[in-house]
């Protein structure tokens, strides 16, 4: 793998956490609704923002 420069890792580093924040928001929203299909619309949100962080992760390893 190619080398990244130093505002590659930067940007990385901003979209990761970003999409930390997004699973822990949406895990928590779904985890405080009543409705089950807010439940399921916040947890696939959930899945989806820590799917993106995992990918963006590789490019760190």
């Amino acid at each position: 793998m190619p080398n990244i420069s130093e505002l590659e890792l930067q940007n990385l580093r901003h979209l990761i956490g970003g999409f930390d924040t997004t699973h822990c928001k949406m895990k928590e929203y779904a985890e405080g609704a009543q409705d089950p299909q807010i439940k399921q619309f916040f947890e696939k949100g959930a899945q989806s923002a820590m799917q993106n962080k995992q990918q963006l992760m590789k490019f760190l390893g």
